[in-house]
């Protein structure tokens, strides 16, 4: 094969196989990804037949990580990211630490030294980015309360293990390796302290320079009328933002994409900049898997069968449970503490590149890469199941454990309303569901009304600040009677849906029907299937966001010729049960 066809060559048998494996892995029911796995380990080196690149390979599977935290990015904004900073940063420090723990203990009963040790323990303790966001997305859970939490920790995950790539190297000699070149005589604390400036130096950066900088890009760009040129643009910003972010100031490729996703959602025009970048972010996020199926020799299965379940329980028991308990322990609710259990049984990208440096520098042996490749392939390809296994086992312990009751419904004080709340705000009240963009408008608009409201909000720690200024909040998800209740429900005038989940809202409306039969309901939705669904649920108003972008427009436009709007009604309206 021709060197300069090894790129073309790479791509169409990644694409092609991954495509034929994929589609089979569906047709059995299996998640698609076990077909891309399949399909790397069938053109990698361990097994007999056309090899592609793998170099090569890795190389475009973190174009598909930048492109995948880019568009994570547009959709999370520095407020979602400061929000859940009370749980992602604990929680994560100390995931890490118990899993790197159990990773550690469990190479010291094999008789690896120390520095293995560590690297081992280190590698098996971080979740990978591509699959945790592919999992969140496929359940439409990436933008609730929970999948903030999952996140956020994951970027505190990142900042880790950024300092651990850089300290490494200085600390080989110490850990009984081989330290690299030139790598030992600096001061540990010098290097330290240079990392931290640099990562302190790139949110600065981001933050002064590039929220101001993206979205204007973005806005002379959209101007031109040239498709081909926003989407380019799109590309180039979060290609451009990774690789300078991370030759620069050293932070990860993913990290710097995920801030410059984070800038650019300042725009008007970054819901148009995902929709753009969603194309090339799947075909990219494909490569990474077929990818990691690369890197991996079955043999290892055969040779070491107990030294790989070892690992995989690490991965998919301890950290999950590890994740659990720590959730529980900051009073979030049990369905949160399960997702974000389920969300960091595995691992990918980091733990590659960890894994790597660690045979690189003489501190992990051949063999314990090939345990943490091992332990990737496994945790990745059984993790969409875990997830889909989340909603099964907290209904099977709510129905068999008062315990698991009890931690759904606890003694939280944010999921009660204060007894000091002034009761004249508790009857005729409106019960709004969602303090996002669009809860935030809504509640500032009844405030000036002087119309009393309870706000039902899953961010914990947005419930607290509410409460800080005075507002009636409850914590928790309204889908639950319990926290409807809370909301006094049974008294209220008014039930407004505020968050784009037609499902639970269904089942807010049967809830708060059958506490209140003449409860008004309204909600929002972006389809129009779902607001027929909905009206035929007699729900009393439901607002449909494109609907009602013409009827503001068209009203403007009427308004300044003098005409009378010619646009549809905004509602899809039903009787009120």
């Amino acid at each position: 094969m021709p060197h300069e066809l090894s790129l073309i060559t790479t791509i169409a048998a990644a694409l092609g196989l991954a495509l034929i494996l994929g589609l089979l892995a569906s047709r059995l029911r299996m998640p698609p990804l076990v077909g891309y796995l399949l399909a790397g380990i069938a053109i990698g080196p361990a097994t007999p037949g056309f090899v592609a690149d793998v170099h090569l390979a890795g190389q475009l599977a973190e174009i598909g990580v930048m492109l995948l935290m880019f568009g994570v990015g547009l959709h999370f904004s520095v407020d979602d990211l400061l929000s859940v900073r009370r749980i992602a940063v604990p929680g994560a420090i100390v995931q890490i630490a118990v899993a790197t723990a159990l990773g550690m203990a469990t190479a010291a009963l094999w008789g690896w030294n120390l520095g293995a040790a560590l690297v081992f323990g280190l590698a098996l303790s971080v979740a990978s980015t591509v699959v945790l966001l592919r999992a969140l997305e496929s359940r439409g859970v990436l933008q609730s309360g929970n999948g903030r939490i999952a996140v956020g920790w994951l970027v505190v995950e990142d900042l880790v293990m950024v300092l651990v790539l850089v300290l490494l190297p200085p600390l080989a000699g110490l850990l009984a390796g081989r330290p690299e070149a030139g790598g030992g005589g600096g001061s540990l604390w010098i290097t330290l302290g240079l990392t931290l400036a640099k990562v302190a130096a790139f949110i600065v950066l981001m933050l002064l320079v590039g929220r101001r900088a993206f979205p204007r890009l973005l806005w002379l760009v959209a101007h031109t009328g040239s498709r081909e040129l926003f989407t380019l643009c799109v590309v180039a910003a979060a290609v451009g933002v990774a690789y300078g972010s991370a030759m620069l100031f050293d932070v990860s490729f993913a990290l710097g994409a995920f801030f410059a996703g984070m800038m650019m959602r300042e725009s008007e025009f970054s819901h148009r900049a995902a929709e753009e970048s969603l194309p090339l972010r799947d075909a990219f996020s494909v490569l990474f898997f077929v990818s990691v199926g690369m890197l991996f020799d079955p043999a290892v299965l055969v040779q070491e069968p107990l030294k790989v379940v070892a690992v995989v329980a690490i991965i998919m028991l301890g950290k999950t449970l590890a994740a659990i308990v720590l959730v529980l322990v900051l009073r979030y609710p049990l369905n949160t503490a399960l997702t974000v259990g389920a969300s960091l049984a595995q691992i990918g990208e980091f733990s590659f590149i960890l894994a790597g440096l660690g045979v690189a520098l003489g501190l992990l042996p051949a063999a314990g890469q090939d345990l943490i490749l091992a332990g990737a392939l496994v945790s990745i390809a059984f993790n969409p199941l875990l997830f889909a296994a989340v909603e099964p086992a907290q209904a099977w312990s709510r129905s068999r454990s008062a315990r698991a009751r009890r931690l759904d419904q606890r003694s939280d004080p944010l999921a009660e309303l204060p007894m000091s709340t002034d009761q004249s705000r508790l009857t005729g009240q409106v019960v709004l569901v969602g303090y996002g963009r669009v809860g935030r408008r809504i509640a500032d608009a009844l405030a000036d009304q002087q119309i009393p409201y309870v706000v039902a909000e899953q961010n914990r720690d947005l419930v607290r600040e509410l409460r800080t200024r005075g507002m009636a909040a409850v914590s928790g998800d309204a889908s639950d009677p319990a926290v409807l209740i809370q909301a006094h429900i049974a008294r209220a005038a008014m039930l407004v849906i505020a968050v784009a989940d037609s499902l639970k809202a269904r089942e807010m409306v049967k809830i708060a029907r059958t506490l209140n039969p003449a409860i008004e309901t309204v909600l929002r939705t972006h389809n129009e299937d779902e607001a027929d669904l909905l009206r035929r649920d007699n729900v009393s108003a439901v607002f449909l966001g494109e609907r009602e972008l013409a009827r503001g427009m068209a009203g403007y436009v009427s308004a300044r010729l003098g005409a009378e709007p010619a646009v549809s009604a905004p509602t899809v309206r039903g009787k009120a049960g």
